[in-house]
């Protein structure tokens, strides 16, 4: 199985057990210019409309009826054709990739661009991404050679060097893989979502090491995180990178206060949650003795109820954590 189709598939079953919103005339106008534009890739793109489908693990007839106005497509099926064809789902739903939204736009070197037009040239540069990202996170940077990531797309080393000159560059474009991941996951899932406190935890709960998928991302992140501390060219990327995710959880903290929900000190709380968040991300991912993927999320919740929710505040009801199901890199999943 190809890594952009094991990665979406990935996508999908973390996603799906999500309920679309119920349509608008707004969002109606919206879901057709996003079926436009998935139009538009899929006839510039390689392979037919059947191989596009299985690929984002959809129903042909459903995405046909997707397509076509007779149903919306849902997070889940956008985060799926983003990592598919390369876009954001920022630019499928607004058209630009630096649209505001309710989680920060990459910035920087961690900025990624889309384009309807995909050459023959940048699908190839994609496939070595997609399996060498797989490969640094599962096997480890250092344990990756040039052949390993040739053998696994299927290509020559001197296409490998040709799209990335060096192994460093490899980890370089992870990182940046990374920053789109989660991008694409935060503006597909919190767009629906108004309350502030609800957004604060779905936003936290997207990216906690639950899955197969969160998890390679997480050690992405650490093996940059050790790189970074001794090699100062890396940090110019890794703050970008980071600034993003940092720059989200403020913006969403900001929002708050402003709604009269959260405590008016976005900045400290800011520092103190992301810290908080990788320290037990760390710990998770390192199998520390206790330390669980439920119990990182029971500890930043009762944080955030002691230290984020203003005094007095009656926020709604917690909603309740989104099981979410780790594939293995052979199951092919189908969702409504």
């Amino acid at each position: 199985m190809m890594p952009h189709l094991r990665t979406g598939l990935a996508i999908v079953a973390m996603l799906s057990l999500r309920s679309p919103p119920v349509p608008t005339t707004e969002t109606a106008a919206v879901d057709d210019r996003v079926a436009a534009r998935v139009r538009d890739l899929i006839a510039t793109g390689s392979g037919t409309q059947r191989q596009f489908a299985a690929d984002i693990g959809l129903a042909e007839t459903k995405l046909s009826k997707a397509l076509a106005g007779r149903r919306r497509f849902t997070a889940t099926e956008l985060v799926a054709i983003a990592d598919r064809t390369g876009v954001t789902v920022n630019w499928l739903l607004h058209g630009r990739d630096d649209a505001r939204t309710h989680t920060a736009v990459p910035d920087g070197a961690a900025r990624t661009e889309s384009t309807a037009a995909e050459t023959r040239g940048m699908r190839a540069r994609r496939r070595i991404l997609d399996a060498a990202w797989v490969l640094i996170a599962e096997n480890g940077y250092h344990q990756v050679r040039t052949a390993d990531v040739a053998r696994a797309c299927g290509t020559s080393t001197a296409t490998i060097h040709y799209h990335f000159p060096s192994r460093s560059a490899l980890l370089d474009e992870a990182l940046r893989h990374n920053v789109k991941l989660a991008f694409d996951r935060q503006v597909a899932e919190l767009g629906e979502v108004t309350d502030p406190h609800e957004r604060l935890l779905r936003l936290i709960d997207l990216q906690l090491p639950t899955s197969t998928l969160l998890r390679q991302e997480w050690s992405i992140w650490i093996q940059v995180w050790a790189e970074s501390a001794v090699d100062p060219s890396r940090r110019s990327l890794y703050w970008d990178a980071y600034d993003r995710w940092y720059r989200s959880v403020a913006m969403t903290l900001e929002r708050g206060a402003e709604a009269g929900v959260f405590v008016p000190d976005a900045e400290v709380l800011t520092r103190a949650l992301t810290a908080l968040i990788d320290g037990l991300g760390i710990q998770v991912m390192a199998g520390t003795p206790g330390a669980t993927a439920e119990r990182m999320r029971a500890t930043l919740r009762e944080f955030i109820d002691r230290s984020v929710l203003r005094p007095g505040a009656t926020p709604p009801a917690t909603p309740p954590a989104t099981p979410i199901a780790t594939p293995t890199s052979d199951e092919k999943t189908e969702h409504a």
